[in-house]
């Protein structure tokens, strides 16, 4: 038996929740929002599936009643506020920081030993005000964005293959932002070939920019966030953990050394399994992807300290 609760009824959280549960990954599920009648309408309406679908997953829906996300084994947090108008990056910041730590700490008086997936913006340093505020061992806070980005990257690379982009490896470092994000062309693959045997060098350089700006392009197409990729992309790191795949990949994980970086959380290879984060994955980085991680973690950083910790 195994418990999950998605902290934000939202597009993504909702997206979350609903594939968690059609897929089975967890036996019951907790979605819970603020707002008075957003989660019980979403769960019911995606319970109301299960005659179809055929699962028997338990989803229930709740309007900011803690106690029933107790005993969560993994608790994926959606929750906070996109920009406004007129709103500055700091205030965003702020916004999203006092959400993202009222809700941490209440979680974990009621799931003491709960796995944290944030996807919360910015996610990165989410993430490390996170790690910051609970002081739970680094194992236990996975963020989710590079995963994320890299299901983009190998989006990208796919259509330029005209490949199913399940058979195409690709993988996304660094930070989880339009700027700072680090698609490894050099490891990326098609059925065990390099791309770059596949791809000239302008295609490629095409692709690593569309995957950069992955999310404004839906930003701008939609009028709002994405929701289905990355409400897929918490599942599939819930998935990895409840069922203690020993999968490799890029989460934002609080670093102590490991490439040349500590007391930042950024997006890294990592493997995942019931423990949460496993290991650190050394990918050996040549002197131009290091130079450009090194930048992507002075962004993260200056990001950070608008938290004022």
């Amino acid at each position: 038996m195994s418990k999950v609760t998605v902290v934000g009824a939202g597009n993504v959280g909702a997206t979350c929740a609903n594939i968690l549960t059609h897929n089975r990954i967890a036996s019951e599920i907790v979605l819970l929002d603020v707002k008075e009648g957003i989660a019980e309408g979403k769960a019911m309406d995606i319970m109301q599936t299960a005659g179809l679908l055929g699962f028997n997953t338990k989803l229930t829906g709740w309007t900011n009643d803690y106690t029933q996300t107790a005993g969560s084994d993994v608790v994926v947090v959606t929750s906070g506020v996109p920009r406004k108008p007129g709103m500055t990056r700091e205030e965003l910041i702020g916004v999203n920081a006092g959400i993202v730590k009222s809700v941490t700490e209440v979680i974990l008086q009621h799931s003491p030993a709960a796995i944290l997936v944030i996807i919360s913006n910015p996610m990165d340093t989410m993430t490390y005000l996170t790690h910051k505020v609970t002081r739970l061992p680094k194992n236990r806070i996975i963020g989710m964005g590079g995963i994320l980005d890299s299901s983009r990257f190998k989006f990208q690379l796919s259509r330029a293959l005209n490949a199913n982009p399940n058979e195409v490896e690709g993988i996304v470092i660094g930070g989880h932002g339009d700027t700072t994000m680090i698609p490894l062309v050099r490891y990326a693959t098609y059925k065990g070939r390099p791309v770059s045997e596949l791809l000239g060098k302008e295609t490629l350089d095409s692709i690593v920019k569309d995957t950069m700006v992955g999310g404004a392009t839906l930003t701008a197409l939609l009028g709002t966030s994405a929701w289905y990729a990355p409400g897929a992309a918490g599942a599939y790191v819930v998935d990895a953990i409840l069922n203690d795949q020993k999968k490799i990949l890029t989460s934002c994980a609080m670093l102590d050394g490991e490439y040349g970086q500590a007391d930042i959380c950024i997006g890294v290879p990592v493997r995942i399994g019931r423990s949460g984060i496993e290991e650190i994955v050394d990918y050996k980085l040549n002197d131009e992807e290091k130079a450009l991680f090194a930048q992507s973690a002075e962004v993260v950083r200056s990001t950070n300290k608008l938290l004022n910790l």
